[in-house]
């Protein structure tokens, strides 16, 4: 009988405990804020991109005896592909890759870039008078989809003539959110009277990820370099390329000149 009592008497005593337990639970939910008024919380690794026109990066290789002759046909001849789709700009590789070509095309969005690409599969003087000479000439075709970075506008060089440098970064993985802020001061260091011209900063969406591109114009090949002896005594810059270099795996550059054809020259 004793035992029975003192069980008794404990569970009585459990039971009153869980009932306060509960009743406080019940008071603390009813001070939280409902749901819908918690902050939206983005697991986005970047800025939201805003436009959905992308620019695709070819890169061609040459048979080094068939360059010239690559070049003189696309320029006779590049009026065919222009009538589908913007050219921004038609490069011949002088530095960084001997017997290369790089182009850069403007698209609305992928379903117009197919309804291009669609087309041009059905332009019979484009297949004869063009691909089926120009693709002979070729060792390897390359190509990119990017889209400018944000806080980038695409601009035209401030003269004609002069020298263009591809330069492409080939960041660490974790996007934008990590490095973006780096890679953005470092590029704009250079963005600054005495310095090159930036035309454009892109990222890539479709082919190697985390890698981005910064396309500059200089007056001439040897001002490039007098820019790049100026930089390395530059704090600003320094500072700002320190801050970068954490997030960097490799990196690489094209010096290119304008092929006449090309728009941006």
């Amino acid at each position: 009988m004793v035992i029975s009592s003192c069980v008794s008497r404990v569970s009585v005593t459990l039971t009153l405990t869980m009932l306060r337990i509960r009743t406080s639970l019940g008071s603390a939910a009813a001070l939280r804020p409902a749901a819908a008024s918690q902050p939206c919380v983005r697991l986005s690794s970047g800025p939201q991109q805003e436009h959905r026109n992308f620019y695709e990066f070819r890169t061609y290789s040459i048979q080094p005896h068939l360059n010239a002759a690559f070049l003189k046909l696309t320029h006779e001849k590049i009026h065919l592909r222009t009538a589908h789709s913007q050219l921004i700009g038609y490069w011949s590789v002088e530095y960084g890759g001997l017997n290369k070509v790089f182009h850069i095309w403007k698209y609305d969005s992928y379903s117009q870039r197919a309804a291009v690409r669609a087309a041009l599969s059905q332009d019979p003087s484009w297949l004869k008078d063009y691909i089926s000479v120009a693709i002979p000439m070729l060792q390897s075709q390359d190509n990119e989809v990017t889209y400018l970075a944000p806080w980038s506008h695409l601009q035209s060089p401030p003269q004609m003539g002069g020298v263009f440098e591809l330069a492409s970064f080939l960041m660490r993985p974790g996007g934008p959110a990590v490095w973006g802020d780096a890679f953005q001061a470092a590029v704009t260091s250079h963005d600054a009277p005495g310095y090159g011209k930036l035309l454009g900063a892109f990222h890539s969406e479709c082919g190697l990820l985390n890698r981005v591109h910064a396309l500059w114009w200089f007056e001439s090949a040897d001002q490039r370099a007098e820019v790049r002896h100026k930089a390395h005594t530059d704090a600003r810059v320094v500072s700002a390329v320190r801050s970068c270099v954490g997030h960097l795996s490799s990196q690489e550059n094209k010096l290119m000149f304008p092929c006449s054809f090309s728009p941006m020259k």
